[in-house]
């Protein structure tokens, strides 16, 4: 099985050709943690024989504390060492913080889990063979609302259109109505999430941005999440972004920096940082945003497309789970963007977690799969 597929469809099958820049060094490990050297490893084989531009890692472990890796460059033109203290694009991560949101809404009794999109948007789902009243809220969430992802409609678009538009939650939503049904059962689509966030804001009077922003961007100080709303560039400091296109029929590497995420939403527009998005993920699944209940309908998973999440892959609300060679499994989510950046975000069942962001688009099997093994080694890390 291709696991590759957990972060994403990627934008190329090409090859990147190009060199990726040299390492950065880590924050040394205390001692009682261990060495980190195999994660140190796995990070310069990314951007080593990977040829991915920039690869970095922050590491949270309750008994060991916090450790932070990096290796290539955050800009290619410049060889800036790349940093886990840069801020990316985090794409679909952005549907764990979404999902949260829905939920709290309904602990406070403000929306059901079992009430349906037409409830909340009358006819906006009636188009196309799709049925708005016989989808649920709980399925948009779990992926299993039977609609098509509205990026697919944008597959073949000129990148220079594509990252420069501004789209609108509903422009997005008409896009998929017009493409074809899905197979049945669960099926991936930030469609669903770009709903939820509509969902969000029929309830409480407010977008989803300002309910994300106020229930838990504030509240737990991540001081380097945001919305970009329709800005193109990222505030601060921040890794470049990056990913191949074909030129004359030639491969190239292309800057995608500067890029309008409005067609991500609610399920893939936000801006974060490692160590903002582990703080977000032990605040999850700690208990601290959501009540047991809420908290348990969230981690309760569904198998997902073989194709896309592996064989053993499976969807709550928002979640992911994986199993880890060491046994038990993660539980977290991925995130991938058309200008290159991808994050992958996951708690072992001890609690430690990592967050792996590179700043490239892999174009190979062996380039993404390396990186879940990356971060299969950083949740299991080698016995002393």
């Amino acid at each position: 099985m291709k696991k590759h597929a957990l972060l994403a469809a990627l934008a190329c099958t090409v090859t990147v050709a190009l060199a990726a820049g040299t390492g950065a060094a880590a924050t040394p490990a205390r001692p009682a943690c261990g060495n980190h050297r195999a994660l140190q490893g796995a990070l310069d084989g990314l951007t080593g024989e990977n040829r991915l531009a920039g690869a970095v890692v922050e590491v949270v472990d309750p008994a060991c504390g916090t450790w932070a890796g990096a290796s290539g460059v955050a800009d290619v033109r410049t060889g800036r060492p790349a940093s886990a203290g840069d801020r990316v694009r985090i794409g679909s991560v952005t549907k764990t913080f979404t999902a949260a949101v829905v939920l709290q809404l309904a602990a406070e009794g403000r929306l059901s889990l079992d009430s349906t999109v037409e409830d909340h948007l009358p006819g906006l789902v009636q188009s196309g063979g799709y049925d708005g009243r016989a989808i649920k809220v709980r399925q948009l969430l779990q992926q299993t609302g039977g609609l098509p992802d509205h990026a697919d409609a944008f597959a073949d678009a000129d990148v220079d259109w594509l990252r420069h538009h501004r789209f609108a939650p509903r422009e997005l939503v008409e896009a998929a109505l017009r493409l074809p049904r899905p197979k049945p059962g669960w099926h991936y689509s930030t469609t669903n999430y770009v709903l939820a966030g509509l969902v969000v804001e029929h309830v409480t009077g407010r977008s989803i941005e300002d309910e994300v922003t106020r229930r838990i961007i504030d509240p737990l100080r991540l001081r380097d999440t945001y919305w970009p709303g329709m800005a193109e560039d990222i505030r601060g400091r921040h890794s470049h972004s990056y990913f191949t296109a074909e030129r004359d029929g030639v491969p190239v590497r292309v800057d995608g920096t500067r890029w309008n995420t409005s067609a991500g939403g609610a399920g893939g527009a936000l801006i974060s940082t490692p160590s903002d998005v582990n703080r977000f993920l032990a605040a999850l699944l700690d208990g601290r945003l959501l009540p047991a209940e809420q908290l348990a309908e969230m981690r309760t998973t569904v198998p997902g497309d073989p194709e896309r999440l592996g064989s053993e892959g499976r969807y709550g609300l928002g979640l992911i789970t994986e199993p880890l060679s060491c046994g038990g499994i993660w539980t977290g989510h991925t995130g991938s963007t058309r200008a290159g950046h991808h994050t992958v975000t996951a708690m072992a069942p001890g609690g430690r977690q990592a967050t792996i962001a590179i700043n490239e688009s892999p174009t190979t099997d062996a380039a993404a799969n390396a990186v879940l093994a990356a971060l299969d080694t950083a949740l299991c890390p080698p016995r002393t």
